[in-house]
């Protein structure tokens, strides 16, 4: 594979994370850290990352960093990418619903700890 080949794969893959977050390059350069000009010039293969560039990117696209170089037919599909976020939203619905349950029961408790001192 050629370098001008990886440069593609590595800009469409960028374009493809950033846009599942419907994120311009300026959002991507705000949680990145990295210039909007720095991420254009990436996106548009005129530039190579260094490694600490991939590190901020992989971390605001919220991807690993081998993400950003596979082909894609490797890539996971819109549709896994909002099953993950239904199932976080779904999940953490339930953390809190726990919490508040938790919560109760504690003042309960604290409650009933209040009255038998008491007496």
């Amino acid at each position: 594979m050629s370098d001008n080949e990886i440069r593609a794969i590595l800009a469409r893959n960028i374009k493809t994370f950033r846009g599942r977050r419907n994120w311009s390059q300026a959002n991507l350069a705000e949680k990145s850290g990295l210039s909007v000009v720095y991420i254009s010039d990436i996106e548009r293969g005129n530039k190579w990352p260094y490694l600490d560039s991939f590190i901020k990117l992989a971390n605001a696209l919220e991807v690993e960093i081998y993400e950003l170089l596979k082909p894609e037919e490797a890539l996971p599909s819109k549709d896994y990418n909002n099953i993950y976020r239904k199932h976080t939203a779904e999940v953490n619905a339930i953390i809190n619903k726990n919490i508040k349950i938790m919560e109760e029961n504690i003042s309960k408790a604290m409650l009933k700890l209040q009255k038998s001192n008491k007496k």
